[in-house]
């Protein structure tokens, strides 16, 4: 059944008939690599249900993907060889690598492949015509299959080539971790069991006020943490001594504060902090009222009573989205009010009580550093597609996938 999101449809890969089809699969593959090989496998690990799912139905699967940032130019050191190694060692199915992406002998290749077979194809990154969406790369791409699943959310806020423009030149459909993806929005955006919290911490304000603006309306109560929270701190006129900072953000503050009033959002802040006077592991700290942090401190966390205070608003709410550390987590002893605060969301979801959506690269290592990944609702690793789509823009890719509604 088609997904229905924004009151828009989705077409997912068991809405199309696969079988002895050319299905070329946008995947996100940017996986680190060290020594020549993958040390971190997780996105395959994420992709390979689609690719079992699509083989399995007969498909001839074609992934594409880029890795790292080439500009443009063949670096060996970014080939998806050693990915595609790895992906055939975690799978049973036939997989090989295709040393390019475009050109006659990809076309020979790819038209040998059998049904169930999988081919990953050379970093799209090392041509131009992929971050430019050129036309005439595009239509090289698209030559190559007869199907186009994306399932690369976390690149769908881009325009390129294989994420906008092979949308608009085959039938486009939603892969499964797209759905997923689109699906949590949904949660927490659209159809959220109410009332709704949200948690958006992180270093400035600078980066989050689209953030904050499109949240406002939609949520019932915004809990700041970081740095950020010095802001809004500053603004309201107290000293945050040697803290992260940003003054000249102070309009911009209180313009979100008058914008969340207006639409009755509660801005919760923090009531005291974890100070020190320098930035380093186990560095000496003592907890401060925020009316009285020292001119020579650093706030690096938020205090017991601040933790108390957003651990209740957590209890009180049915849906949570989660954005940005509350404190300098990385660091000991700097991350309890991150680390407590998730396991509380962790318990309530497991108990059912709440629904939690959590997403940005911080928020995903905190998260795992306290040991909740999996009891979340849903944990989105698509970094600046997740925070796009906060802040209520539209991504390519997603806007591609709905207006596309060719058949096979």
């Amino acid at each position: 059944m088609p997904t229905i999101i924004s009151n828009v449809t989705y077409k997912g890969i068991d809405d199309v008939d696969v079988s002895g089809k050319r299905v070329i699969v946008r995947a996100d593959l940017n996986v680190p690599l060290s020594n020549g090989k993958v040390s971190d496998a997780t996105r395959i690990e994420h992709l390979i249900p689609t690719l079992e799912a699509l083989a399995e139905r007969g498909a001839k699967v074609i992934v594409m993907s880029h890795l790292g940032r080439p500009k443009g130019k063949k670096e060996p050191g970014l080939s998806l060889a050693p990915v595609a190694e790895k992906l055939k060692a975690m799978t049973d199915k036939p997989v090989r690598f295709i040393g390019d992406c475009v050109g006659g002998n990809i076309k020979e290749a790819v038209a040998s492949m059998k049904p169930g077979e999988i081919a990953v194809l050379e970093n799209l990154r090392f041509y131009p015509g992929e971050e430019t969406n050129d036309s005439d790369f595009v239509a090289e791409l698209a030559s190559l299959g007869d199907i186009f699943v994306n399932d690369a959310f976390s690149v769908s806020h881009r325009a390129h080539a294989s994420v906008y423009g092979i949308a608009h030149k085959l039938p486009a459909f939603a892969g499964p971790q797209m759905l997923a993806e689109l699906e949590a929005f949904k949660l927490v955006l659209e159809l959220p069991k109410r009332p709704v919290a949200a948690i958006v911490g992180g270093a400035k304000v600078s980066t989050k006020i689209s953030l904050l603006t499109n949240l406002a309306p939609k949520v019932a109560m915004l809990i700041i943490g970081g740095g950020m929270a010095n802001t809004f701190l500053h603004a309201q006129g107290y000293s945050v001594g040697k803290s992260i900072c940003e003054p000249s953000f102070a309009d911009t503050v209180e313009e979100i504060m008058s914008r969340a009033a207006e639409t009755g959002c509660r801005i919760v802040l923090p009531s005291d902090a974890v100070v020190a006077k320098t930035f380093e592991p186990n560095a000496p700290h003592s907890v401060y009222p925020v009316t009285e942090i020292p001119e020579d401190g650093m706030i690096l966390d938020v205090g017991p009573k601040s933790i108390e205070d957003f651990g209740q608003r957590i209890r009180s709410a049915k849906t949570l989205l989660w954005n940005g550390p509350v404190g300098a987590f990385e660091t000991p002893p700097f991350g309890a009010g991150t680390f407590e605060l998730a396991k509380l969301a962790a318990e309530r979801t497991d108990s059912g009580d709440l629904v939690s959506v959590a997403g940005g690269g911080d928020t995903v290592a905190a998260l795992n550093a306290a040991g909740v990944t999996d009891r979340f609702t849903y944990v989105s690793t698509a970094g600046g597609a997740f925070l796009e789509w906060l802040e209520g823009r539209e991504l390519p890719g997603v806007v591609a996938l709905a207006q596309i509604r060719a058949t096979v």
